[in-house]
């Protein structure tokens, strides 16, 4: 599957695509490199991205619902306002991310690293 010119496979290098508000549900992308990628707004429900490298991703307003992230890296990644609702994040890695405003009802979050995450809401002066 091609999306933006992009091979949507297990495995792709897609270190800085452009997946903004990409149709990715049901996507394999399981030991995929998405380093720097901007994944914002895109869908992502049910997608199997176990094992990707995700650093410093932009996930901003993504809806990752019942994704599989089992291991997968999010070190400084951007998911303000993300819906991962069900998502399986068990031994993510999640150090310094910024989950302002995502919803984690549901989430499985054993065994992930949340040093350093931003989790609080922004107050409102």
């Amino acid at each position: 599957m091609k999306i933006n010119g992009y091979e949507i496979k297990p495995g792709a290098d897609l270190k800085g695509a452009d997946l903004k508000g990409a149709n990715l549900k049901y996507a394999d992308l399981f030991w995929a490199d998405l380093r720097g990628a901007d994944l914002s707004n895109a869908d992502l429900r049910m997608a199997d991205l176990k094992n990707a490298d995700l650093r410093g991703a932009d996930l901003t307003c993504a809806d990752l619902c019942g994704a599989k992230l089992n291991g997968v890296n999010l070190t400084c990644a951007k998911l303000r306002d993300a819906d991962l609702f069900w998502a399986d994040l068990e031994g993510a890695d999640l150090w310094g991310a910024n989950l302002r405003g995502a919803v984690l009802e549901g989430a499985k979050l054993e065994g992930a690293d949340l040093t350093g995450t931003i989790l609080e809401k922004e107050e409102n002066n």
